[in-house]
C-alpha cells in the first residue's frame, strides 16, 4: 500500500507526469471515481464530455453538482454558450494547454469523460479541420427543413467509415462531419491523426464497465432523477433554441419532440430511456476499439484502487490522501 504524503502531487524534477483517464458509458459512475481518485493523489478534474460543456443544460447533461465541483475543481464545465460552436479539436488544444501548465508543478491530473473524440483529442492529438459558418448554416437549414436522415446519407457516402462509428441521429454530429466533408474535399476520418501527438506526460487509462442489465438500469433511474430534478422545465427554457447544434441531443430532442406535439410527456421519458441505452452502447463500442485502456468492473473497488497505486509505486510516488470509502 502506498503511503500518504501532504506534498505528494509536487512534481520533481527528470519526472514524466502522470494523466489518469477515465472512461467508460453514461450512467456507469465516471465522476464518483474521478473524484475518489483526484482527491487521493491531490489534483484536479479535465471534465472530457461534448455535452457538458454547455451552459444553462446541468440537469440533461449530468453535470458534476455543484457540491462534486466544491469537492474538487473541474475543468472544461458549463462554459460555453449554446449559441456557440466547440469542436473536439478546440477541446483538444485547450486541455492540453492547460494540461502544459499544470504539469510545470503537479506530477498527476485526472481526465473524465463519456466522449471518445474529446478523449483522443487529449491523448493522441486530431488535425486541425476546415470550417464553413455558411456550409454549416446550409445543412442545419436542410435538417430543420427536412429532417436529419438524408445528411446520414450523404455522410454515410462520402465517408463510410466515420458514419459506421457515429450517432447518425445525432444532429450536431452529422453536420460538423459533413462540413468537414464538403469543404476539405476529404473524408472526416482522415483528419483523425495515424500518429500520436507528441505529449510531456504518461497516461494511464482506466475504463469503467458493469453488467449489461445493471447499467440499463441506472440509465433508467438515472433518467427518472433527471424528471425530478426539472429535466422538462430545462428543456422548456431551451426550447427556443431548439433548432442548435448543441440541443440536438438525447435528453432535449426528445423533449422538444413533446413540446411540438409530437409524443405525450410519457413517451418523451421513454424515448430518452431508450435513446440514452443506444448511446451507453455506442460509447463502449467505440472505447473497446481504444488500445491500452485497464478494463475494470465499476463496483470493484479493490481493483481501480490496485491500478492507480501501482501507477504511483512503479514511480515511487505517494498518495496525497488515502482512498475515501466508495459506497
Amino acid at each position: 500500500m502506498a503511503s500518504v504524503s501532504t506534498t505528494a502531487n509536487a512534481l520533481q524534477q527528470g519526472e514524466r507526469p502522470l494523466l489518469v483517464t477515465i472512461v467508460g458509458p453514461t450512467a456507469v459512475g465516471k465522476t464518483t471515481w474521478a473524484i475518489a481518485i483526484a482527491k487521493a493523489l491531490g489534483c484536479e478534474i479535465i471534465n472530457a464530455d461534448s455535452r457538458q460543456i454547455f451552459r444553462g443544460m446541468p440537469i440533461g447533461t449530468a453535470q458534476p453538482t455543484k457540491a462534486e465541483r466544491a469537492a474538487v475543481k473541474h475543468h472544461f464545465v458549463d462554459f460555453v454558450d449554446v449559441d456557440d460552436h466547440y469542436s473536439a479539436g478546440q477541446f483538444g488544444t485547450a486541455a492540453a494547454n492547460w494540461l502544459s501548465d499544470w504539469f510545470q508543478t503537479h506530477r498527476t491530473a485526472v481526465m473524465v469523460g463519456g466522449s471518445g473524440l474529446y478523449v483522443k483529442a487529449v491523448i493522441e492529438g486530431l488535425d486541425d479541420m476546415p470550417a464553413d459558418l455558411t456550409v454549416r448554416q446550409e445543412l442545419n437549414d436542410r435538417v430543420r427543413k427536412s429532417g436529419i436522415k438524408s445528411l446520414a446519407a450523404q455522410l454515410e457516402t462520402l465517408d463510410p467509415v466515420h458514419a459506421r462509428k457515429m450517432d447518425l441521429q445525432n444532429p450536431q454530429r452529422v453536420i460538423r462531419a459533413l462540413e468537414v466533408c464538403l469543404c476539405s474535399g476529404k473524408p472526416f476520418s482522415s483528419f483523425h491523426k495515424e500518429s500520436v501527438a507528441e505529449r510531456n506526460f504518461d497516461v494511464l487509462t482506466l475504463g469503467l464497465e458493469m453488467d449489461r442489465a445493471m447499467l440499463l438500469d441506472r440509465i433508467n433511474q438515472r433518467v427518472d432523477a433527471m424528471v425530478q430534478a426539472g429535466i422538462e422545465s430545462e428543456a422548456r427554457t431551451l426550447h427556443p433554441k431548439a433548432h442548435l447544434n448543441a440541443l440536438q441531443t438525447v435528453g432535449y430532442r426528445e423533449w422538444f419532440e413533446c413540446f411540438d406535439g409530437q409524443c405525450s410527456q410519457i413517451e418523451a421519458i421513454e424515448r430518452i430511456k431508450i435513446h440514452t441505452r443506444q448511446f451507453a452502447k455506442r460509447q463502449m463500442t467505440w472505447f473497446k476499439k481504444m488500445e491500452n485502456i485497464q478494463w475494470a468492473n465499476a463496483f470493484d473497488k479493490a481493483a481501480i484502487q490496485n491500478t492507480v497505486l501501482e501507477a504511483c509505486e512503479k514511480r515511487q510516488w505517494q498518495l496525497h490522501a488515502p482512498f475515501d470509502c466508495l459506497d
